[in-house]
């Protein structure tokens, strides 16, 4: 088994035009890959997607904090109701 503990990797993503790069851990990478083929969008749409929406709220968080909340708060709306 793979452990789910490492630091977090650097990627380069495109956001409108402008080349960016994202800390993130291994799991939210494959996650965030996941989510973007679920949702049938490139990894960069997604990430745009969500970056769009973190600088509308009046104190944004930085894009890796905002993708790793997103990918919770899409886990969490996923699960059924305990």
């Amino acid at each position: 088994m793979t452990t789910p503990y490492h630091p977090p990797v650097k990627g380069s993503v495109e956001i409108a035009g402008h080349k960016t790069s994202i800390s993130l851990e291994p799991v939210f990478w494959t996650m965030l890959r996941q989510a973007a083929e679920a949702e049938g969008l490139p990894l960069n749409a997604l990430v745009g997607r969500i970056d769009a929406e973190r600088i509308a709220v009046v104190t944004p968080p930085g894009l890796a904090s905002a993708i790793r909340c997103w990918l919770v708060e899409r886990l969490r709306t996923a699960a059924p109701d305990q």
